[in-house]
């Protein structure tokens, strides 16, 4: 390392180091309070104008998922990590039980080239895979979107409806119940089978469950999250002394 490299790096550690120290005099200045922080500073719901996200109760948004502006999230949903719905120039409508899973994108067209307006809106018990894109749509209830897929302007996708991972929903397509469709641009592939229909309600079911569990986690604090890693650690290495001992030779 040269003499200017080493120079970099001693400038380095101690500016590291006066900022832990730093952090440490915060700590104590806190007292009890220091670790009482939430898990994430991130702005969930956010004003845009005059319109704030309504979020039913018994919904769940995951910390670092946004909405913005005109949003409506009915009892029983949940929109998971990182999703983003962004309803600053239309409405942005879902319904009872729907799941939005993570990355996903859904916003809203003021109007298409023809003046209609085009706000998104999602129905009951819909599933949307990860990193779906739904813009100036309607989804309706029970229908299925695969992870990827993009539903642009003006589509209506009917109840018990699927579209298939990765497909490309064109403008103004309407997707008939009951059908499946899927490819880039979308078109239709086959008829829904009875065991696909009775997992759509299956898999909003499950997601509701599992949504509750996620929204217990993230309303606990540092303090309760650090403690039951020690506990899991703890018990992690009672199981592996005990295990320790089991292989150990008997005495006569």
């Amino acid at each position: 390392m040269s003499s200017m490299g080493r120079a970099l790096y001693s400038v380095g550690f101690w500016i590291r180091e006066t900022g832990q120290a730093l952090d440490r005099l915060g700590c104590r200045l806190q007292g009890k309070n220091h670790f009482r922080e939430q898990l994430s500073r991130h702005r969930t719901l956010m004003n845009v104008f005059d319109k704030a996200p309504i979020v039913d109760k018994d919904a769940f948004v995951a910390p670092s998922a946004s909405l913005i502006g005109n949003v409506h999230v009915g009892r029983g949903s949940s929109i998971w990590y990182g999703c983003v719905l962004r309803g600053d120039a239309n409405t942005i409508t879902v319904g009872a039980g729907t799941n939005i899973q993570d990355n996903s994108l859904v916003h809203v067209a003021k109007s298409n080239l023809n003046g209609k307006v085009l706000p998104t809106l999602i129905g009951d018990n819909v599933t949307i895979g990860n990193s779906a894109v739904l813009h100036g749509c309607t989804v309706e209830d029970e229908a299925y979107i695969g992870a990827s897929a993009t539903v642009l302007d003006g589509a209506h996708v009917e109840k018990q409806a699927v579209v298939e991972s990765g497909a490309l929903v064109r403008q103004n397509t309407r997707i008939p119940s009951g059908e499946v469709w899927g490819g880039n641009p979308a078109r239709f592939l086959r008829k829904v089978t009875e065991e696909e229909r009775a997992f759509f309600s299956t898999s909003a079911a499950d997601y509701s469950s599992l949504a509750q569990v996620h929204a217990a986690e993230n309303t606990k604090n540092l303090d309760e999250t650090d403690f039951k890693k020690l506990l899991y650690k703890k018990n992690a290495r009672d199981a592996e002394y005990d295990s320790v001992l089991s292989d150990l030779p008997k005495a006569a």
